[in-house]
């Protein structure tokens, strides 16, 4: 009996170990399956968070690093993919740029040498209708080759606080008496090109005296990014024309419109420039009833650069 004891003990103790070791196997497995797993799957969402980061980048008008392309096939061809749209996209940009610039440049010519004919006009009512006539081409112009130039100007991007930028901007504008004033809110830091987006506010606050006697600036949070409001006293615009007005080269219809300076360009500039921070303008009729409210909605951005630096 004793003896069959200690052989039933004997087997137990050994199926005990066995039960043991492969216990500590598939732990070790395990383990070793995650670790290669998590590593793996870094190895794939890296690149893909870079690749995000860099679209995102892209549509807000920066200019972004060519991406690495390496890793597994369907991961390289994406990046190969991103990086030959990037470069074609710029290539575009560049051409109509030249273009544009082009055409502004040689219509100067043929502008000079019709003047000069104007000019021997022997109807005085009739030469003063052309030679305005050919001032208002030539402001188009100008406006043109202007518009090609700040398409061809690369201001580089960085962080700023955006309220303060616009408050500094009010208060340059309330300095040469015109009655601008400027709500305070908290900071909100934006990635942005300073110089570009503080022209664009600074046109549509000018607008906004120009055309509605006072303007009224705030800039707040809206969701998942911020906005800049411009408001105003005046007529406002017509349902119609809300659409139309950052068209370039649109002027109103009306006759107070078309007796004040300007050559409709300015609008489209502005939305261009917001455009270029993947944002967009909105026209809408003002809070109390009359005068014109613009808003520029501009998104947050959120994690890092392609390269893997926060922005800042």
């Amino acid at each position: 009996m004793e003896l069959v004891r200690s052989q039933r003990l004997l087997e137990a103790s050994w199926l005990d170990a066995q039960i043991s070791q492969a216990v500590v196997s598939v732990a070790v497995t395990a383990v070793v399956l995650s670790v290669f797993g998590i590593i793996v799957a870094r190895g794939i969402a890296r690149p893909m968070r870079r690749l995000a980061v860099a679209a995102e980048a892209l549509g807000r008008g920066e200019s972004v690093a060519p991406l690495p392309e390496a890793g597994p096939d369907d991961i390289r061809n994406t990046a190969e993919a991103f990086n030959r749209m990037q470069e074609r996209l710029q290539r575009f940009v560049e051409d109509r740029t030249r273009m544009l610039a082009a055409i502004g440049h040689d219509l100067r010519t043929p502008l000079t040498s019709l003047r000069l004919r104007a000019e021997f006009v022997a109807d005085a009512e009739e030469r003063e209708k052309m030679l305005a006539t050919i001032a208002e081409v030539q402001k188009m112009t100008e406006a043109t080759l202007a518009f090609a130039r700040e398409e061809a100007t690369a201001e580089g991007t960085r962080t700023v606080d955006l309220p303060a930028l616009v408050e500094s901007l009010c208060d340059d504008l309330a300095e040469l008496g015109r009655d601008v004033t400027f709500q305070e809110g908290p900071k909100i830091s934006y990635r942005c090109r300073p110089d570009a987006l503080r022209r664009a506010v600074r046109n549509l606050v000018e607008n906004a005296v120009r055309y509605g006697e006072r303007a009224r600036v705030h800039v707040a949070r809206s969701g998942d990014g911020v906005e800049i409001v411009i408001e105003d006293d005046g007529p406002g615009i017509p349902d119609d024309a809300a659409e139309q007005v950052f068209a370039p080269f649109f002027r109103s219809s009306s006759p107070e419109a078309r007796r004040r300076p300007g050559t409709g360009l300015g609008l489209a500039i502005i939305e261009r420039v917001v455009t270029g921070h993947d944002g967009r303008v909105e026209v809408t009729e003002g809070s109390a009833g009359c005068g014109l409210t613009v808003t520029i909605l501009l998104p947050l951005a959120t994690g890092a650069d392609p390269s893997g630096r926060r922005p800042g």
